[in-house]
């Protein structure tokens, strides 16, 4: 079975003014687009043509509630340092606030859900710029080097004196532990404006690309302390195809670009700054995974001609990437599963009923162990893992 869906936009600050636009090929509104979800998710599902939300017509017909949320993202400014728990300390957070008794939709709310949130996003734009996980120390230590005025006094020398001299293993760990705690929760106004003034005067060949966005972040976020905590992650500057999977745990914050994501069906958010929003710092500091490393980025498998595979180690969902040109591609499914165009004009075929789809276009597939993918153009399949 094969069901059209659609969705509007979501309005958020952060969002590009062109990017979704320019994708499907429409005037742009002059508003913030930041995503389009696809999906049965309560807080914003998906509609059929008929207009019902996904979601109802899915508990109507008694189909299983799809385990991803499949969405389109577009940034034009950071969004919110952040990161989801495991599955166990969902659960555990979640009756937790069930049992204080607040609010799922209040503002302090941290577990709206028992579910975990891994996710994956696939760049579309030619760049797709993201701060995820905490980048090696000794990296770490040669950007702060870059940016104090060798005084020995100031925020910047505060943070190097705070970091160590270890750069791996358990005591680096501690190290930024510590150091997340504090810019959090300890650093005042002056702090952070020194940070600024130390991102403003300097020049550096190595980190010129994390020196301006950092820039950035500090003239969008004025005296945030998320600004230290972006200062300790890994700048990545995906390419289209190209691919980051953020696991519980690991900070992250998209930057700018185009991207398909895909995540578990869960909205539990531990922010950590670059944000007006509600920063618990102990709960983030109790998910948070502070071991340095390289940024996780997913490499694509080809599994068959002309459809690649994007591994992610998560029994949520899977995500294939189809491209034809004129020869039709049948690949296997495992329902329920959701197929977006992003790129070309395509028809999404199975047991006789086809669906064309252009790009920002989206069909919900059920009860089908395989589709056919023809015309020209580029599909993302979203389905359960394996």
């Amino acid at each position: 079975m094969l069901t059209p869906i659609s969705n509007e936009p979501r309005d958020y600050s952060w969002g590009s003014t062109s990017l979704i636009a320019g994708l499907e090929g429409r005037t742009p509104t002059g508003a913030p687009e930041a995503e389009i979800w696809y999906g049965d998710h309560p807080g914003c599902p998906s509609r059929t043509p008929d207009g019902r939300p996904l979601d109802v017509v899915l508990s109507e017909t008694g189909r299983p509630a799809l385990p991803f949320l499949l969405k389109l993202l577009a940034a034009a400014s950071s969004l919110s340092i952040q990161a989801h728990p495991t599955r166990a300390q969902a659960q555990e957070g979640f009756a937790r606030e069930e049992r204080a008794g607040i609010p799922r939709d209040a503002s302090d709310r941290l577990y709206r859900d028992d579910n975990h949130k891994p996710e994956i996003i696939v760049a579309l734009s030619e760049q797709f710029r993201a701060l995820v996980g905490l980048r090696p120390l000794a990296a770490t230590h040669r950007l702060l080097a870059d940016l104090d005025d060798g005084s020995g006094d100031g925020a910047v020398a505060e943070i190097r004196e705070r970091l160590g001299a270890a750069v791996d293993g358990a005591e680096a760990e501690e190290a930024l532990r510590r150091t997340l705690a504090w810019a959090l929760g300890e650093a005042d106004a002056a702090t952070i404006a020194d940070v600024t003034f130390a991102l403003e005067r300097a020049d550096s060949a190595e980190f010129r690309d994390e020196i301006t966005v950092l820039r950035a972040a500090a003239s969008d976020f004025p005296g945030d302390a998320g600004l230290i905590v972006a200062l300790l992650m890994n700048l990545v500057t995906l390419h289209r195809g190209e691919a980051l999977f953020a696991p519980a745990g690991v900070l992250h914050a998209y930057q700018s670009g185009l991207g398909v994501e895909l995540m578990a069906a869960s909205d539990n958010v531990m922010r950590g700054g670059l944000t007006p929003k509600h920063v618990d710092v102990p709960e983030l500091m109790s998910v948070v995974d502070a071991a340095p490393g390289p940024a996780p980025v997913i490499e694509p498998r080809e599994i068959a001609p002309r459809v690649v595979a994007y591994d992610t180690p998560v029994d949520d969902f899977a995500l294939l990437r189809v491209t034809v040109d004129g020869v039709a591609v049948q690949t296997p499914v495992r329902a329920p599963a959701i197929a977006l165009c992003t790129a070309g004009a395509v028809v999404v075929s199975a047991s006789g009923v086809e669906a064309a789809l252009a790009p920002g276009g989206a069909v919900h597939i059920d009860d089908e162990d395989a589709v056919t993918i023809s015309g020209s153009g580029e599909v993302f399949l979203a389905q359960p893992g394996a």
